[in-house]
């Protein structure tokens, strides 16, 4: 059966406190067709999944309207709407707040020091009538569509106590007599009724406010890409074109200093283009006729013309920002907890308020009724679940914002909660601990005379081994020569005549069938070579061999760095990998891993990782997200790493965009950071209304001979909100990268190099820099940039400069 899902994020209209989100939920999964609803109520969207044949935008926004809510549909992006929405209510919160304060501060001081005055009641009850049905009309708007459909939400509550209070204030100031006659004095709460509209107001504004940064990351995502674009026509005209109006196949302009606006494929020209906001990566990537380029990425100094082949919603930044939304609108377990509680919440705390109200007109005959009113008023106000309904909301959104800016895309907030018990972290070796190609690390030459270098060029250049490509890689460029007789030479190697002379370029197996010697020097060097696990191919004429050259997969930069992290967060950290027994275990031992297995198949790592999780343990793992799925699907969490591919951010929960491996730990760092924030987050909200009701009710009268104040309950109950919001933006101040502090730690600066042309213009300022002394210099060709760590002293700039300029016309410019 064709299979007609759609999942898609839509605005919410009417949402004013975790009930009213938990009440969105209920109505949404019940719709017909309906498989999954997820309410974000911090950044007041829903993410919806349902059958496109049974359902419709139209009918989840009728049955929204039904329940009092709206939901926005249109053709419109999503979060453009949302945020558009939420700016309007927005200046419509502003103007409103600014009235009620303006107002109610009069009432509060007439309240305190005027009671005496003629005609005080009349000027408060004047001025707080506009506040409370005027400013405050949405809450008694919001709560009669509730109660209508036999619901309750927090608008009920501030509509019950501001109402109950500014009528029976109403009531004391038109009939005194009625309580004069039984020796009360008619106590008037025009100044409760409109300072608590002022306050709530208040709260939700700077609640608002204080939501809005935790939407900053998508904001951030969205503005990455340019609203035009540079087209060329067939006529090799140029025209500005909007973005929205690019197609596949389209011929584009990429200018020096510009965003790439679509995904596509470099045509003609090159340049090197700024990837950070994919990679993390610092250094430009160098991009020629056929390279991929990204929408978002920055192209530097250089112009090129690319082929457009994925615009709108397919590219690669808008599967990003689709990730993140739907990451952040997705619920943690905990969640699930806090919902049940919201949605029964607010007839609970009318329950206690009720008992509380007729607790103290039955204890206290004299005073009862105006005690009792004034608890009523008080438990309404103080027990707003707003707090309960963002604790976990906001430390989401901050937290995974936070991710996506780090470039690490978290698919759900499940995967935070997972991530926190991870315990042993098992990395595939190809592509994820290593390079994932082979790389010449040694050449060494018979007599150091390398005069045969472009027959050796040559010959691997007709080859179309792997390996042969990484030596020429490393050669670089060379002389054409012309090879006569070339013949591959299957398991063996490959041969062919120059100048009448035959070579032979292979393994040892092949220079033994012709009788090919090797002097101590190369013997001892390919032995070495041997020794740590590296690939050793030989090259010869036809009496001797003319150097040795050895062949890895080199480990990535920061690997043995991740692998330390992880093991000083207390996770065991395992390899696999499909290679022989004495290459995984040198690649084991310089990324410090102690536990490793060769030689295992795709379908035998997820084997592996269910032994694993038959301890007892929570794995985690981490692969390339094509030839790992099994194991990244069996993984209690699958890590991706990604460099940008569609197929890896499908294949797992999380992906790490630039492949570097120290994103690992740092992902389970935001994770622990973001699941303490949610714990604290409810903890605070659970104490504050565990707390905050029972001395609303007048727990402390017997004791203290105190009532709370309703103004200072409205107060408290805006403040509880925000603090929540104020604790989850503290995510994104965190440092997700531990801070070194040891002293012997490397330093690390990176440079883009000028002027070299060739690999052995490489060599040289590589060289250069690493004859410094306490210097580790890794330099390359493609981009040209040097990464120079120091141990001990760090030199200046110009220091590294003039190393480099006694090698050649070299120069460095720090990145």
């Amino acid at each position: 059966m064709e299979n007609h899902s759609i999942k898609q994020t839509f605005p919410v209209a009417g949402m004013s406190c975790a009930a009213c989100a938990a009440k969105v939920d209920k109505v949404l999964n019940r719709v017909p067709g309906v498989s999954r609803a997820a309410v974000n109520f911090a950044a007041a969207t829903v993410l919806v999944e349902y059958d496109a044949a049974q359902c419709s935008p139209a009918a989840l926004r009728e049955a929204m309207r039904q329940a009092g809510y709206d939901l926005i549909v249109g053709a419109g992006d999503a979060a453009r709407e949302a945020e558009k929405a939420a700016g309007e209510r927005y200046r419509t919160l502003k103007r409103r707040t600014a009235w009620a304060i303006a107002l109610s501060v009069p009432v509060v001081v007439v309240g305190m020091f005027g009671m005496g005055m003629p005609y005080a009641d009349e000027f408060m009850w004047l001025l707080s009538t506009p506040v409370v049905f005027v400013l405050g009309r949405d809450f008694f708007i919001n709560a009669w569509r509730q109660l209508r459909r036999g619901s309750a939400n927090m608008d009920m509550l501030v509509a019950g106590s501001t109402g109950v209070a500014y009528l029976f204030s109403v009531a004391n100031m038109l009939f005194p007599g009625f309580w004069e006659t039984r020796g009360i004095h008619p106590h008037v709460y025009f100044e409760a009724a409109s300072v608590i509209i002022a306050f709530i107001l208040l709260g939700r504004l700077l609640e608002a406010r204080a939501r809005d940064h935790t939407s900053e990351a998508i904001r951030k995502l969205m503005g990455l890409q340019p609203a035009t674009v540079v087209r060329i026509g067939a006529d090799g005209q140029q025209h500005e074109t909007a973005v929205g109006e690019i197609r596949p196949g389209d011929l584009l302009l990429a200018r020096p200093g510009e965003r790439i606006a679509v995904d596509g494929t470099v045509a003609e020209g090159s340049s090197y283009v700024d990837e950070s906001m994919l990679t993390g990566e610092p250094v430009p990537a160098a991009k020629g006729p056929g390279d991929a380029v990204f929408a978002g990425t920055v192209n530097q100094r250089g112009s090129f013309r690319f082929t457009a082949a994925k615009v709108g919603g397919e590219t690669l930044l808008a599967q990003i920002i689709r990730l993140v939304q739907e990451a952040q609108g997705s619920k943690a377990p905990v969640q699930k907890l806090v919902d049940r509680i919201a949605g029964i919440f607010v007839p609970v705390i009318i329950g206690i308020a009720l008992v509380a109200f007729a607790t103290w007109m039955l204890f206290d005959p004299e005073n009862g009724f105006s005690h009792g009113l004034l608890a009523l008023v008080t438990v309404l106000i103080i027990a707003c679940p707003c707090a309960l309904g963002l604790a976990t909301p906001t430390a989401i959104m901050a937290g995974i914002g936070k991710g996506a800016e780090n470039g690490i895309l978290i698919k759900d907030a499940e995967s935070l909660e997972t991530a926190v018990k991870v315990d042993v972290v098992v990395l595939d070796k190809t592509g994820t601990l290593t390079e994932g190609r082979p790389e010449v690390t040694d050449l060494v030459w018979a007599g150091d005379d390398d005069s045969h270098r472009n027959i050796l060029c040559a010959l691997e250049k007709r080859s179309e081994h792997p390996l042969a490509e990484a030596v020429t890689a490393h050669l670089g460029a060379c002389a054409p020569v012309a090879v006569e007789g070339f013949e591959s030479i299957t398991g063996k190697g490959v041969s062919g005549t120059v100048g009448g002379v035959s070579y032979y370029v292979g393994n040892e197996t092949l220079m033994h069938e012709h009788g090919i010697a090797i002097d101590d020097k190369l013997r001892t060097a390919a032995e070495q070579m041997d020794g740590e696990a590296k690939t050793v191919i030989r090259f010869a004429d036809g009496e001797r061999v003319l150097a040795v050259a050895g062949i890895t997969d080199r480990l990535k930069e920061h690997s043995a760095e991740a692998v330390r992290e992880l093991r000083e967060q207390g996770i065991a950290v395992w390899m696999l990998t499909g290679d022989g027994e004495a290459a995984a275990r040198e690649t084991a031992r310089r990324a410090g891993i102690d536990n490793s297995r060769a030689g295992v198949l795709p379908h035998q790592k997820a084997e592996f990782i269910e032994a694993l999780q038959a301890e007892g343990h929570t794995v985690a793992m981490a692969g390339d997200g094509i030839n790992d799925s099994a194991a990244l699907a069996r993984a209690d969490l699958g890590i991706a790493m990604g460099r940008g591919s569609d197929i890896a951010m499908e294949a797992a929960p999380v992906t790490i965009i630039s492949s570097e491996l120290t994103k690992i730990a740092e992902a389970i760092r935001l994770s622990r950071l973001t699941v303490r924030t949610i714990r604290q987050n409810l903890f605070w909200a659970f104490i504050y209304n565990l707390i905050g009701v029972p001395v609303a009710a007048g727990a402390l009268y017997p004791l203290l001979g105190v009532q709370l104040d309703p103004m200072i309950a409205g107060a408290a109950m805006a403040m509880s909100s925000v603090s929540v919001v104020a604790n989850s933006l503290r995510l994104k101040r965190a440092k997700l990268h531990k801070e070194k502090t040891n002293k012997k730690q490397r330093i690390m600066k990176k440079y883009q190099v000028e002027g070299m042309m060739c690999n052995h213009c490489r060599m040289h300022v590589e060289k250069a820099l690493n004859s410094l002394e306490g210097v580790s210099a890794s330099v390359t060709l493609d981009p040209p940039a040097a990464e120079v760590r120091f141990t001990g002293r760090t030199y200046s700039d110009e220091e590294l400069q003039r190393a480099v300029a006694e090698a050649g016309d070299y120069r460095l410019r720090a990145l």
